[in-house]
C-alpha cells in the first residue's frame, strides 16, 4: 500500500521529473536516500516511469488522437498492435469493447503512415482523427499526480524553479541525438554519466544539450503513472463541445482539477476533451454531477469509459505493470 510519502514524490516528480532526489528531498522534507529508496521502489514495482519524448510540438508538428470503431472480436488484436507502434502513445479499449482511443504522435511528413493505413483495415468501421490544438494545465507539470494536490503551493514554485524555461526558436533534434532520446525514453532520469556512455559525449556536452533541448521545446517529459496501484480505479475521456468564446477559460479550469491527467483542445465535433482518473463509479459521479457542472460554456458532453489500458506515453501496460515497450 502507497502512503502519502509516496504521493508526494510522485507530486513532485510530475513537476520537476530530472530534479536531483537530494533536491527532491529538501522540497518534500525527507533525506535524498528515502526519495531515492521510495523512487526505486516504485519504478520496480511498475506503478511510475519518468520518461523523455522528442515533442513534436516544439518542431511545429502535433499529435492527433483517434477513436476507432471495430468489430468486437478485432478491437483486441487492433489494440495490441496499435500500442506496440512507436508512434502511438496513449491506447486503450473503451467499455463497451470496439472502440480504440489512441494518441497519434505526427512526424510531419511524408512517413505518417499509420495515419494514411488506419482507413484501409477491414476491421474498422468508423475511425475519426483530431488535431490536438492545444493542452491546458498548470505549468511545469507531467502528468497526474495520484488525484490530489500533495504539495504545498511554496513547494509547488520551488519545484517549477528546476526546469528549464522554454526560450528562443524550436531546436530541431539531430541524428546525433537518437541515442539520447533512446536513452531517456528507457529512463527519464537517466544520469549524464550513464547518458555520456551511450552518446560517447562527454557528460558536461549531455548537460547542455538536455538543457538545449529542453528549453527548445522539442524535449520534455513525461511521468507515467500506473492509477489503479494508487486506488484510482475508473479512467474515463470526456469529450467536450465549449462555446467558443469559453474554449481556453473552460480548458484551463478543467486542466486545474485533481482528477484530470490531461487536458487538450482538438479539432473536429467535440473541441475539449479530457483525460480523467478517479477511485470509483461514485466519485466519477460526484465529479461529473459537481466541479464539472458547475463549469459554464459545456454545450454537451460524450464520455468514453477506459476498459483496458495498453499504453500510456511510451510505457506499455503488462500484468499490471508499466514496463518498456521493448519488454512487451
Amino acid at each position: 500500500m502507497h502512503d502519502d510519502l509516496d504521493h508526494r514524490i510522485i507530486h513532485a516528480l510530475c513537476c520537476a521529473p530530472r530534479s536531483s532526489f537530494r533536491r527532491l528531498g529538501e522540497i518534500i522534507g525527507v533525506s535524498e536516500q528515502t526519495v531515492a529508496r521510495r523512487y526505486a521502489a516504485l519504478r520496480r514495482d511498475g506503478v511510475i516511469r519518468v520518461v523523455g519524448l522528442n515533442s513534436p510540438i516544439g518542431q511545429g508538428r502535433g499529435d492527433w488522437i483517434a477513436r476507432l470503431r471495430c468489430r468486437p472480436d478485432a478491437a483486441g488484436p487492433v489494440a495490441d498492435s496499435l500500442a506496440r507502434r512507436p508512434e502511438v502513445g496513449y491506447a486503450s479499449i473503451a467499455s463497451g469493447g470496439s472502440e480504440i482511443i489512441c494518441a497519434i504522435r505526427s512526424t510531419g511528413g511524408r512517413d505518417d503512415v499509420l495515419l494514411r493505413q488506419l482507413p484501409k483495415a477491414a476491421s474498422i468501421r468508423d475511425m475519426s482523427v483530431d488535431l490536438i490544438i492545444h493542452a491546458f494545465g498548470p505549468p511545469g507539470t507531467a502528468g497526474w499526480s495520484a488525484g490530489r494536490r500533495a504539495l504545498t503551493e511554496e513547494q509547488l514554485r520551488l519545484l517549477a524553479a528546476e526546469r528549464p524555461v522554454p526560450a528562443g526558436p524550436p531546436l530541431a533534434p539531430t541524428d546525433e541525438d537518437r541515442p539520447l532520446f533512446d536513452a531517456l525514453a528507457e529512463d527519464g532520469r537517466a544520469s549524464h554519466t550513464r547518458l555520456a556512455e551511450v552518446t560517447g559525449w562527454s557528460a558536461a556536452r549531455v548537460a547542455r544539450r538536455l538543457e538545449a533541448l529542453e528549453a527548445g521545446g522539442s524535449l520534455t517529459f513525461a511521468v507515467d503513472i500506473l492509477a489503479e496501484r494508487l486506488g484510482h480505479e475508473l479512467n474515463a475521456i470526456l469529450w467536450l463541445q465549449v462555446d467558443l468564446p469559453e474554449l481556453h477559460r473552460v480548458g484551463e479550469e478543467l486542466g486545474r482539477h485533481d482528477e484530470s491527467a490531461f487536458v487538450a483542445a482538438t479539432s473536429g465535433k467535440h473541441n475539449l476533451m479530457a483525460i480523467v482518473v478517479c477511485r470509483d463509479t461514485a466519485d466519477f459521479y460526484r465529479y461529473l454531477s459537481g466541479r464539472l457542472a458547475e463549469i459554464d460554456g459545456i454545450r454537451g458532453y460524450e464520455i468514453s469509459v477506459r476498459a483496458r489500458r495498453l499504453k500510456q506515453s511510451v510505457s506499455l501496460i503488462h500484468q499490471g505493470r508499466l514496463i518498456h515497450p521493448a519488454l512487451g
